[in-house]
């Protein structure tokens, strides 16, 4: 090619940048060779600007292309939008006056990247007015510490974006359905290094709670509504109870999505509350399988129409086969009934049950009232009582000579029970405690009629030695009064062993037995159980455990007898719940018993 024109001036050499640019080297300089680079930022305080690095890291150019081949051309112009983007990020924390170059130089390798940081002065505020907001009277104040921004603190516009949500979930909370929060006005001194921040707030007045209006009833009415929302008519009003109203609805699983918001009351004064409401498909399908040594293999199947009777009354058919049991159940529940959380349910069921303790055929009819918890709303106190009628028809072996002998026992039951849970999580807990009893007084006959009452305590605790080990205990005590163990019918008597019991064991396994080596149950029951619950990598995790339990036909549970096993067990913690498997063994076992035992199923042992 022919020489280029003397133009009268030399041309420039890219090694050497003009002034204000980045430097380059002039082994960098050819725009297509291609290198790879390191980044750094100087000059910010570590301990002062962490949230900021983390914006920034998320943010920027240089970081997502961190270890990319790139030419110098581009590494170039990397640096410069992170120096932007890093200029803009101080500015927000209030670093109005800051300054930020680039710099690229040659390392080893690679060209080596900085961004240097001269962040200045902090601006403050010299003032801060809420304009208006006086007309929340005494409540002045309080909504004035929620929005948390005041005179000598940073010109932070994270601190005012949160300062704003505080205000206005706090207003909404305070009883002003109707307020208003405008857009903030900052004026920046730069002379002065302070700032002034003006935001317009209209309260609005205050309005206590009128009616709930449905704007629809697709799903519910507006009474049903009002029986599971936690406000009533006549109360200050709280935009708290709107979300928890919201949440619940959705809940239900009646309600694909809910819109809960204030309008203005029929009555001056009152704020009333409209709902829309578009229904979720009514039908669910549902099974599961398990396994368990000595209970066997199990598989359960389920249909459920959850608003066959409105409001949220549900008709479940589900039925069970497996190696020890076969079960058909109809199940009529009513949810929320008469009030929040309560589930008034009525069940019919006949079952086959043959175990090494007894086989029993059963008709039973009962009904519960009880008050629930739930993943969404894990309550501390809750509470059931019923009642039952049971015939059922038990073949067990007599204890002196094995031979086998059938009763027919009709049974009715009154059970009741009470629950204290102050633990973290229902599914699986690392802290905390449960606290549980149950009575159940009963008349059976058989030969006659007689009376006793089933009692039993639970009790767990849970203790975190560090966010990855968690050690978890429990005991179990219980006992029947009023009847000797023979006269009670076999499948209301205690057994012990099994994956929810004692592992290591077999189902029911622990205890006296007849002449066949076959359990025949107790009056008493005393049972407990230590493990460490220990996660090892990701979602999975190692639980090694002891456990202890012994069954006695006096109404005291003889603690000599106590039969223990131990074992190791894994668990997968998914997103509705830990699935575990039990590998245990027995350390003291009984003649008969076998070496291994294996659980499997969802949720922790306890």
């Amino acid at each position: 090619m022919a020489a280029m024109p003397d133009l009268g001036v030399a041309w420039p050499d890219l090694a050497a940048a003009p002034a204000g640019a980045t430097p380059v080297s002039q082994a960098r300089a050819d725009g297509a060779a291609d290198t790879r680079y390191e980044w750094k930022i100087s000059g910010l305080d570590a301990a002062e600007m962490a949230a900021l690095r983390g914006r920034f890291n998320g943010l920027s150019v240089l970081n997502a292309h961190d270890g990319d081949p790139a030419n110098a051309a581009q590494i170039d112009r990397r640096a410069r939008e992170d120096s932007d983007l890093l200029t803009s990020l101080l500015r927000a924390e209030g670093y109005y006056d800051a300054r930020v170059t680039t710099r690229v130089a040659p390392a080893s390798e690679r060209l080596s990247v900085t961004l240097e940081v001269e962040p200045g002065v902090l601006y403050r505020f010299q003032g801060v007015t809420l304009a208006g907001l006086a007309a929340a009277g005494a409540k002045t104040a309080e909504l004035t510490k929620a929005f948390g921004v005041a005179a000598q603190d940073p010109v932070n516009s994270d601190a005012i974006v949160a300062g704003q949500a505080a205000l206005a979930s706090q207003i909404g909370k305070q009883g002003y359905p109707f307020a208003k929060i405008g857009q903030p006005e900052i004026v920046v001194d730069h002379a002065t290094h302070t700032a002034t921040l003006d935001l317009p707030v209209a309260p609005g007045g205050a309005r206590t709670v009128g009616h709930i209006i449905a704007t629809n009833k697709k799903v519910f009415d507006a009474h049903h509504m009002q029986e599971i929302a936690r406000f009533l008519p006549g109360q200050p009003y709280n935009a708290a109870g709107l979300d928890d109203l919201r949440r619940t609805l959705i809940q239900t699983g009646l309600v694909s999505s809910a819109e809960v918001k204030p309008v203005e009351g029929v009555v001056p004064g009152t704020v009333d509350v409209a709902v829309t409401l578009e229904p979720a498909p009514v039908h669910t399908i549902a099974g599961s399988i398990g396994y368990g040594t000595g209970e066997g293999a199990k598989v359960s199947a389920s249909w459920t129409h959850r608003n066959l009777f409105k409001p949220e009354g549900a008709l479940t058919l589900a039925s069970v086969l497996g190696t020890t049991e076969q079960s058909a159940t109809v199940t009529v529940r009513r949810s929320n009934f008469e009030g929040r959380d309560r589930v008034l349910t009525g069940i019919v069921s006949a079952s086959h049950t043959v175990v090494d303790a007894y086989s029993a055929r059963t008709f039973s009819v009962s009904s519960s009232l009880e008050r629930q918890t739930n993943i969404f709303f894990q309550k501390a106190w809750t509470w059931s009582f019923g009642a039952a009628l049971i015939a059922t028809n038990e073949r067990a072996a007599l204890l002196a000579t094995g031979e086998p002998q059938s009763k027919t026992y009709f049974i009715g039951a009154l059970p009741t029970s009470l629950k204290y849970d102050a633990t973290d999580d229902l599914l699986n807990p690392t802290r905390g405690f449960r606290l549980g009893g149950m009575v159940s007084p009963e008349l059976s006959l058989e030969g006659g009629a007689f009376g006793y009452a089933r009692t039993q305590i639970d009790a767990s605790t849970y203790y975190p030695v560090n966010p990855r080990v968690v050690l978890a205990g429990r005991v179990r005590f219980g006992t029947i009064l009023g009847a000797p163990r023979d006269a009670i019918a076999p499948s209301r008597r205690f057994y012990s062993g099994g994956g929810g019991s004692v592992r290591g064991y077999g189902y029911q396994d622990i205890g006296p037995r007849d002449a066949n080596n076959d359990p025949i149950g107790g009056r008493s029951l005393a049972e407990f159980s230590i493990e460490a619950r220990v996660k090892v990598f990701g979602n999975f995790g190692i639980v090694p455990f002891l456990d202890g339990g012994t069954i006695s036909t006096d109404v005291v549970p003889n603690l000599t007898g106590m039969r223990l096993g131990t074992g190791i067990g894994v668990r997968y913690y998914s997103s509705f719940g830990p699935i575990r498997i039990d590998v245990g063994t027995p350390l003291n076992p009984q003649k008969g018993d076998s070496r291994i035992g294996v659980y499997v199923s969802l949720g922790q042992a306890f």
